[in-house]
């Protein structure tokens, strides 16, 4: 009993974003929405184990959070309006499924607006849409649960003074404003996938792009960005060791990568044409996911990808990664230089990553105590502790 409601209530989560998403709609009133959502969640919490699951717990929820709104806003002596519009949400003679994915649709489009910034894009989009707790998003962004939720409750209050609407862009301005929507999805994954990262991030970042690939299939780059979580995240397993430093990709164990993650990102891109960066990032991700071995890959297609990035969405990190695929691909002396032009503006001064690209390559090409001192310089510089680990070992299997 105790594993069914578990798998319920977990299940019960997909039904958070449509509640939250069809009384925002219909109030207006953000914080009431996320309420009786979670007042909801809470009750299927206390009364599923004692009274059993019920046959639709979806329903269930919706009914509950539904009912929370009237009393809400019947105690507010609001207009009788909107207490009817409220009273007949999620009526099975009327709104048809395809609404309730209209109010997702709006909801992620209100969230990612580009009025706002894109953290406070991340946190409105975590807090409202994933219903993360305040205090898991202060702590990815480390700064204090009163910071976060000041940085949300203005969000909001943006969102009301600026009369951002609560819809789906039209059109014509729907390819102009989905990237904003793609770059939030991207940052809150990267939140999670980085050394130091939230690994839940990650997964609510999985979950939401196959949400808006269900929602919009005709935008190629929605399920790119799917099939680039999932090959990416597909190594999560592998990534560090027992003692929980970091492995680095030459040396992790291939068979604890999630293979069925890997099919599923490779079925995607059978039917995805090329179109956009985040398409182009999943045939790498795909070049490094099908490699027996790290000597295995491809690294002569991955040079190329990176060249078609490198013209569709220049920036330092692509230039950097450039230089790494070009050192496998064409001999450390070619990604040196590359890497050499990548960092010819600053951008990268003493950028970890930078630093340590220089020190591999540098390594390959022979000279092993000029490696380790960049190594060392590296972990110098490395904002979390498992980096330094990693780059200061790296520096002593070369001393």
């Amino acid at each position: 009993m105790t594993e069914d409601v578990g798998a319920a209530v977990e299940a019960g989560w997909d039904s958070y974003a449509r509640i939250v998403a069809s009384l925002i709609r219909v109030t207006g009133d953000w914080n009431l929405a996320e309420d009786c959502a979670q007042e909801a969640m809470a009750a299927a919490l206390e009364r599923w184990p004692r009274d059993g699951v019920p046959g639709n717990p979806g329903g269930w929820l919706r009914t509950v959070a539904r009912n929370r709104a009237i009393d809400v806003l019947r105690r507010a002596a609001v207009e009788k309006t909107k207490l009817r519009e409220v009273a007949m949400l999620w009526d099975p003679s009327r709104p048809p499924a395809e609404e309730i994915d209209d109010d997702r649709l709006r909801l992620i489009f209100t969230c990612c607006h580009p009025a706002l910034s894109l953290e406070a894009r991340v946190a409105l989009t975590l807090r409202t849409i994933a219903g993360v707790p305040t205090a898991d998003i202060a702590r990815a962004f480390l700064t204090s649960e009163p910071t976060m939720t000041r940085r949300i409750t203005r969000a909001k209050s943006k969102i009301a003074a600026a009369r951002i609407p609560y819809r789906v862009p039209a059109a014509d301005a729907l390819a102009e404003r989905l990237p904003g929507v793609l770059a939030v999805l991207y940052l809150l994954f990267t939140r999670g996938y980085d050394a130091d990262g939230e690994p839940a991030f990650a997964a609510e970042a999985i979950r939401l792009a196959r949400l808006l690939s269900a929602l919009m299939p005709a935008e190629p780059e929605v399920p790119s960005l799917l099939a680039l979580f999932l090959l990416q995240h597909s190594r999560r397993d592998a990534r560090r060791d027992a003692a929980g430093d970091l492995v680095t990709l030459p040396k992790q164990d291939r068979s604890r990568w999630d293979r069925a993650a890997i099919a599923e990102g490779l079925e995607i891109l059978l039917h995805t044409p090329v179109e956009g960066p985040y398409a182009v990032q999943a045939r790498i991700a795909a070049c490094h996911a099908t490699a027996r071995t790290f000597a295995d890959t491809d690294w002569s297609s991955i040079a190329g990808w990176y060249d078609q990035l490198a013209r569709i969405q220049p920036s330092p990190i692509v230039a950097l990664n450039r230089a790494v695929a070009h050192g496998y691909a064409n001999g450390p002396d070619a990604g040196l230089l590359l890497l050499a032009e990548a960092r010819a503006d600053g951008a990268l001064d003493n950028y970890p990553a930078a630093i340590a690209v220089e020190a591999d390559l540098v390594a390959r090409a022979g000279d092993r105590p000029r490696a380790a001192e960049l190594f060392r310089a590296a972990a110098a510089v490395a904002p979390a502790e498992v980096e330094r680990r990693a780059l200061l070992a790296r520096a002593a299997e070369l001393a």
